[in-house]
């Protein structure tokens, strides 16, 4: 523990605490020396972003897969709920390595996401361009705004 009567051994002790405490930290999340030892596992989650142009009456939506072979991703639709899923297969060397630092995530994954009312889910394209899922599909007329003449009231005789 640590020597509250010498101040030089005390800021020793916590500078000592400190340092082991970001080691634990470290190879609790993958970084540093010992990357085999993490307690949390990597998640590979695709980012995405998705919205509607009323007009070009489409929805869109764009998935974010940089490394993918089109084959290895797979798009599903259900109803209004649209899955994409797939894996991003580690590249595995024969020889061992010592990594200096590591940030790329592999394994499977899947996004649900629901499809906002009005989409032609029998129309969903998707394309694949420079590592990006491109999925688009028209709205239906039903799901598109639309603007309601008002009419003057008609006067009642007496």
């Amino acid at each position: 523990m640590f020597n509250l009567m010498e101040p030089r051994s005390f800021y020793r002790d916590l500078f000592d605490f400190r340092r082991d405490f970001d080691e634990i930290f470290n190879r609790m999340i993958g970084v540093g020396p010992v990357p085999e030892t993490k307690l949390f596992e990597e998640v590979l989650t695709p980012p995405v972003e998705a919205w509607t142009d009323p007009e070009a009456k489409k929805f869109y939506l764009r998935v974010a897969v940089p490394g993918m072979d089109p084959k290895d991703v797979k798009v599903e639709v259900q109803g209004n709920t649209l899955s994409i899923s797939g894996e991003r297969k580690k590249v595995e060397t024969k020889k061992e390595v010592n990594y200096h630092h590591r940030e790329f995530t592999y394994g499977a994954f899947e996004r649900v996401l629901p499809l906002p009312e009005g989409v032609d889910v029998e129309k969903l394209v998707a394309e694949f361009n420079n590592g990006v899922l491109e999925i688009n599909a028209p709205l239906v007329a039903a799901a598109l705004p639309r603007r309601i003449e008002v009419k003057p009231a008609l006067k009642k005789a007496a």
